[in-house]
């Protein structure tokens, strides 16, 4: 009997190139997450902008409170007041109050809030909503600054 002759055939081995593509795909995913976690940590800056649900920009112009822990920073010209004086009658904040009841057609207020400020969010909230003015909300992070969009 005859063995069968086995035909010299060239074998081909990809394992070196798998490894280099894993090793690139690797190299990949790490300069992306790194990127990624220096554009996240640098960003120190929050833009507020009034909008619908829908994504669209509001008929109405916002008028902006910040609320914090000991009080609130009217915007954009960053008077503050403190958390006792809110309900009084000469407070700027009710004032500012007055003034988008009787616009209320062309005004809202947004809130936006603070982590420490929820306490004082509360209050704002019932006072504007005493008035059926529109009210909208944004909780930002403590650390982070505040630019209004024009």
């Amino acid at each position: 009997m005859r063995r069968r002759s086995r035909a010299n055939k060239i074998e081909m081995e990809l394992f070196p190139f798998l490894s280099v593509l894993a090793c690139t795909i690797g190299t990949l995913i790490l300069l992306i997450i790194v990127i990624s976690t220096e554009s996240i940590e640098s960003s120190s800056e929050v833009t507020i902008i009034g909008q619908t649900e829908e994504g669209q920009n509001s008929a109405k112009t916002p008028r902006y409170i910040e609320c914090r822990e000991d009080g609130i920073i009217l915007h954009p010209s960053e008077e503050f007041v403190p958390r006792n004086r809110l309900s009084r009658s000469n407070s700027p904040l009710l004032t500012l109050i007055e003034e988008v009841e009787n616009n209320r057609n062309n005004e809202y207020v947004i809130v936006i809030l603070r982590p420490t400020g929820l306490e004082t969010f509360y209050e704002v909230r019932d006072l504007i909503e005493a008035r059926n003015i529109d009210i909208g909300y944004e909780p930002i992070d403590e650390g982070l600054t505040l630019k209004f969009a024009e």
